[in-house]
């Protein structure tokens, strides 16, 4: 799956004029994919951005935990420095 899929996949989640998911590795996208199926039966669930800045990841969403976020953001960083890519 690709940024611009999983964006349509989870469109009714994202937040209004956000971009979502902003790159591409497949294996962030897959985790997220994961993670999704289970955010997206809280009830305001809602993501805004998925990004990198200054080399680390930045997940922005509503009805998750500070601790869920910093968890995201660190397997983000994970699976980067695992499996390098290129934007």
């Amino acid at each position: 799956m690709t940024a611009e899929q999983f964006n349509e996949k989870y469109k009714e989640y994202l937040g209004k004029d956000h971009y979502g998911l902003d790159f591409e590795h497949p294996q962030v996208i897959e985790m997220l994919d994961k993670e999704f199926e289970e955010f997206t039966k809280r009830p305001g669930f809602k993501y805004y951005q998925i990004k990198l800045k200054f080399g680390m990841a930045r997940f922005y969403a509503d009805a998750i935990t500070t601790d869920e976020g910093y968890r995201i953001e660190g397997q983000i960083d994970d699976l980067i420095r695992q499996y390098p890519w290129t934007k």
